[in-house]
């Protein structure tokens, strides 16, 4: 059934769809800035209104938390984080809200350095942001190579061998039994 005459719904009409929820970036930008100022926390003052230190002299900071996609999105208005990624695609908001994950990726990095936090940057970079990978490279001895004993190894066998060895720091050394006899 086609759509009734004037239906802005319709199919082929340029502006269909829901309207945007930021109208332009910096609107949008205005939004963010305000995420990152809020996740700083703010400081705890007593009853006089005179700001409490902790025992380094450094003023105790309430309501603070770590920067996340997810929180960022939220804070935006979108359900899900996907929300706000899928915005990203468009033009206009590109650069605004990849400035805004870069900002949430150095916080993450940082707490790579941060005992307490490193387990969850990790976790975070991993799976939240492009480039990183938390991978281990197991290189396996060739089976010709291990399928001999030691002794009977050509000498372009035990050269390859010494080569793995090296690349994958494996202690040893390897003895040339006829010379030594």
């Amino acid at each position: 059934m086609a759509a009734a005459i004037g239906n802005q719904y319709a199919l082929g009409c340029v502006n269909s769809g829901r309207p945007l929820r930021y109208k332009t970036a910096d609107e949008m930008q205005i939004a963010i800035d305000g995420y990152f100022v809020k996740s700083q926390g703010e400081v705890l003052k007593d009853t006089d209104g005179s700001i409490v230190f902790d025992k380094y002299g450094q003023p105790v900071m309430i309501n603070q938390f770590p920067p996340t996609i997810t929180g960022l999105a939220l804070h935006l208005g979108f359900t899900s984080r996907l929300g706000l990624l899928n915005y990203e695609g468009k033009e206009e908001f590109v650069n605004t809200i990849s400035i805004a994950k870069a900002r949430v990726e150095a916080y993450t990095e940082a707490r790579l350095f941060d005992r307490d936090g490193v387990n969850g940057a990790k976790f975070s970079l991993t799976n939240n942001f492009k480039g990183w990978k938390d991978t281990q490279t197991i290189e396996n001895i060739p089976a010709e190579l291990t399928d001999k004993p030691i002794i009977a190894l050509a000498d372009s066998d035990l050269k390859q061998l010494l080569e793995i060895m090296e690349r994958s720091q494996i202690q040893g050394e390897i003895v040339d039994i006829e010379s030594s006899e």
